[in-house]
């Protein structure tokens, strides 16, 4: 066990949970006591359960297939785009859309008019509509990039989904069940841990620990994708 990311897991609150009174009992296992009135989560679980997921996303990325990182919430935006982003996966920051991953073909179906508007948006084409209907069409713009920008790279479904707080994003994990697609979570006490497949205790509301648990986790794809990357080249090398 590290002894630095156990600091850094204690510094930045991971370990707080919610008030003992809003627990989820299947927790149990995961929680090291109570302070005052709030639980305190075993930091040697959430180091398990991060060393389990990191793993496992290292493989899902040497082996060339797709994560989507999920997380919605206002502590979780920014490090979800931003860390997503750095390791080349898709993300969903804004607004979880029913049926991303169920009805897969209507959001792809989405992103290509997304594509058609900035196309129009950006050529000497929107001059041929009227005020009014550019006024519409860039409200369409607008709505539409802000709840799928973060998929376009998504040209199939994922492997596997990480989620920030399985409870706030319950219609993500919902679906992904329902296909079998793989889920790594990070999950507070208020959450039932036997929902998710790969789970990481820890606090899902602090800014830091979101973020911190999320880098740790983006760091493991772009090794994954360093991985690939270097088979790909011996590939290369051995056919020339």
């Amino acid at each position: 066990m590290s002894a630095e990311l156990v600091k850094q897991l204690i510094e930045s609150g991971a370990h707080f949970g919610h008030r003992a009174s809003r627990w989820n009992p299947k927790m149990r296992p995961y929680i090291y006591g109570r302070h005052k009135l709030i639980h305190v989560i075993d930091v040697r679980e959430t180091i398990r359960g991060l060393l389990r997921a990191k793993k496992y996303l290292a493989q899902v990325a040497a082996g060339g297939s797709l994560i989507l990182f999920v997380g919605t919430k206002r502590q979780a935006a920014d490090a979800v785009e931003r860390e997503a982003s750095r390791c080349s996966m898709p993300f969903v920051a804004e607004r979880w859309l029913g049926g991303t991953l169920t009805n897969f073909r209507t959001i792809r179906s989405r992103l290509t008019r997304l594509e058609e508007l900035e196309g129009i948006r950006g050529s000497e084409k929107i001059a041929e509509y009227s005020k009014k209907m550019q006024s519409s069409l860039n409200r369409e713009y607008r709505k539409m990039y802000r709840n799928l920008n973060g998929m376009r790279t998504m040209n199939r479904l994922p492997e596997c989904l990480v989620v920030i707080d399985p409870k706030k994003e319950k219609n993500a994990i919902n679906e992904a069940r329902k296909l079998g697609i793989t889920t790594v979570a990070l999950i507070d006490t208020d959450c039932d841990p036997d929902l998710v497949d790969l789970p990481i205790p820890g606090n899902d509301d602090g800014i830091r620990s979101v973020e911190l648990i999320v880098t740790q986790l983006a760091d493991a794809v772009v090794a994954g994708n360093s991985a690939l990357a270097a088979q790909r080249v011996n590939a290369a090398a051995g056919k020339a």
